[in-house]
């Protein structure tokens, strides 16, 4: 999911300025965190598992805020940051901050009573 919201910035935020470099700087870092599990085709086991997804998680916070403060939001880009929490096993909060990236609140790709 961190590559395909990698993959979306740029059509989403075409120009530079700060919010355009915050989208980006943040969705390179949680690219570059999740990048060797992804490599490697498993999750990493125990503690270090908890601490990848707890700074995945807080980058992703970070990304919908940026998203957000820029205007850069779309139901597709809404899509992955949901996706994305559901990997880390935080769906219901994922469900909620995808709203403010953009994911279209009628999708029927959202989970059902959401």
């Amino acid at each position: 999911m961190a590559r395909r919201i990698v993959l979306l910035i740029p059509t989403r935020v075409p120009g530079p300025g700060p919010e355009a470099d915050a989208v980006r700087q943040v969705a390179k870092e949680l690219e570059d965190l999740l990048a060797p599990c992804f490599d490697l085709g498993e999750n990493p086991d125990g503690e270090s598992a908890n601490r990848i997804r707890d700074r995945a998680a807080g980058l992703g916070r970070r990304l919908v805020d940026a998203i957000e403060r820029g205007g850069f939001a779309s139901d597709r880009l809404g899509q992955c940051v949901r996706n994305l929490f559901e990997c880390l096993e935080l769906g219901p909060e994922g469900a909620a901050i995808s709203l403010r990236a953009g994911e279209n609140p009628n999708s029927l790709q959202r989970p059902s009573g959401l």
